[in-house]
């Protein structure tokens, strides 16, 4: 079972931002965010401020200034970090991996832990798990855990029609990686004999290697103290 090193996870460019967008509407977005900021009152809720600080950053981003970008992004992180915004927290290391810098990969890591643990909406744990199935190399079995735990996430959390669309996508993405993986084309038979020789049906099995693949992601530099969360989550 292959699963991938940091050297060989490759981050390309995932920008939420349209970078078709002119520069001239992007600079312009950019005024519009630093002119909020400003006028934020100094006593405002910090999260709210942190809020804004990310639209600035996600701007950079789209802008091309990614070295500006992961600063304000990572300022931000701590602060959803320190008042405990998951789902904020989340979405600053979804633009900090996309800044393209040294500790991107430590991003990723930090923010797939995060949406894995608490119950923030299903897309953003989707979009953060899909990151590393693009970029893990198509010989690892990487790919197939992070699939396969973005279609067992998109299951658990979501019912309707959000539920249907979701999991189709999810399905889909199992599918891609099932063909790059060993060359298996659309054929739901020989995917679930995949997923099963791989010992991805078993949900325990699954995030018990989706863990140990987002420890050697991250290695030793965590944003957060995971034993105090762990501490605090509800008892099941």
């Amino acid at each position: 079972m292959k699963e991938p090193s940091p050297e060989q996870m490759v981050i390309g460019d995932k920008s939420g931002i349209d970078l078709a967008e002119s520069r001239p509407s992007l600079q312009a977005l950019l005024n519009e965010h630093e002119q909020h900021l400003r006028a934020l009152p100094t006593d405002c809720n910090p999260v709210d401020r942190a809020r804004v600080q990310l639209d600035i950053a996600e701007t950079l981003l789209g802008l091309q200034k990614q070295t500006e970008s992961w600063d304000t992004a990572r300022a931000a992180f701590d602060v959803f970090a320190e008042h405990e915004s998951w789902q904020d927290a989340i979405e600053a290391c979804d633009v900090l991996f996309q800044c393209e810098q040294e500790e991107s990969l430590a991003a990723l890591g930090n923010g797939v832990w995060l949406a894995i643990t608490y119950p923030v909406p299903a897309q953003l744990t989707v979009a953060m798990l899909q990151h590393i199935v693009d970029e893990t190399p198509d010989d690892s079995d990487g790919a197939a855990v992070a699939a396969m735990a973005a279609h067992y996430i998109a299951d658990l959390r979501t019912e309707g029609k959000a539920h249907e669309s979701l999991t189709f996508f999810t399905k889909q993405l199992v599918a891609g990686v099932a063909k790059r993986h060993r060359g298996i084309e659309d054929d739901p038979e020989m995917i679930k004999t995949w997923i099963e020789i791989l010992g991805l049906n078993d949900v325990n099995e699954l995030l018990s290697r989706l863990s140990a693949m987002v420890d050697v992601i991250v290695g030793d530099n965590w944003w957060i103290d995971r034993d105090a969360l762990r501490a605090r989550l509800p008892v099941n």
